[in-house]
């Protein structure tokens, strides 16, 4: 798949998660760890003994998991703490060879509460684990796109031809991009730390004004990085889109100047606004500052190691 059907994919993808309850979420789960690890077992129900508490595990790994997909999440984490406790502790009378214990969770991309987290890892430290915890949606969509082109398809969907989806470039930018223009004004008092890319803005022949719009975007890393930590594949396509567009205007025939680079940067802002308008400007910027900081957009000066 091109850069364009993953993005596609990953979107599917996030769809299926967000709609997948119960059985449905744990269909999902196996499918992955079918292709991902291929001495995984399912374990489904069976008559009156069900499945002793276990939806799955690698017996030669001696690793378990047990799998959960509440409608709601955030109202169902007082049951998943008194699930976790109850499940592994039917799990280890029926199954005693645990060495890893994984808690399937459907979190729909909002992460788990401290509460949960706190018990698992105390369920691994008092029966003396060698790992576990959980395993959440941006886990199961890491997996899966580790997988081939046609597991990957299995699992998200059949994909729509790309060359007739004219709005897909900006599908994953265009959630960003709202996502920083909710974001409340920064206060005033709070110090914020620049990156150090002066000797990058000097290399790559950007002037003092556009270091200012850098310097400016910067001021919302944090949230940026925050939002992105749990959403892998945004952070993926985005950064595949960009570095993308880097090379397509650096190959233009710019007329030279002192500072090309500011063509070429104006280029990339230009092509990643959903509009032509200028109140989307500040929320690019800070998308571009993110990749002009970790080098995915504009070159690495090779002096600075």
């Amino acid at each position: 798949m091109n850069t364009q059907e993953k993005a596609l994919a990953r979107q599917l993808f996030k769809v299926k998660i967000h709609e997948a309850n119960g059985d449905k979420f744990e269909d999902i789960f196996t499918s992955i760890y079918s292709y991902v690890e291929k001495g995984f077992q399912q374990i489904k129900p069976w008559g009156n003994i069900g499945d002793r508490k276990n939806d799955g595990y690698i017996a030669e790994k001696g690793i378990y998991f047990q799998v959960y997909a509440p409608e709601e999440i955030k109202s169902s984490y007082p049951s998943v703490v008194k699930k976790l406790t109850t499940d592994f502790s039917g799990l280890k009378k029926q199954w005693p060879d645990v060495k890893e214990f994984y808690f399937v969770v459907n979190d729909k991309y909002q992460g788990v509460n401290a509460d949960s987290d706190q018990t698992i890892k105390e369920i691994v430290k008092s029966n003396s684990l060698d790992s576990g915890g959980f395993l959440t949606a941006k886990d199961l969509e890491r997996l899966l796109f580790t997988c081939s082109d046609d597991e990957i398809i299995t699992v998200s969907g059949f994909l729509p031809d790309v060359n007739s989806i004219t709005s897909l470039d900006y599908t994953t930018l265009s959630e960003v991009i709202g996502y920083i223009m909710k974001l409340p004004m920064n206060n005033s008092s709070e110090r914020i730390e620049l990156p150090d890319w002066n000797a990058k803005i000097a290399f790559n022949k950007l002037s003092e004004t556009t270091k200012l719009y850098l310097n400016l975007g910067a001021q919302k890393l944090g949230a940026l990085n925050t939002y992105l930590s749990n959403q892998s594949f945004l952070a993926d396509d985005i950064r595949d889109r960009l570095s993308s567009l880097y090379y397509e205007s650096k190959g233009k025939s710019w007329e030279e100047q002192e500072f090309i680079g500011d063509l070429i940067f104006w280029d990339i802002v230009k092509q990643c606004s959903p509009k032509n308008e200028s109140h989307y400007e500040s929320a690019i910027m800070t998308i571009v500052a993110k990749y002009f900081e970790s080098c995915d957009v504009f070159e690495k000066n090779p002096d600075i190691v």
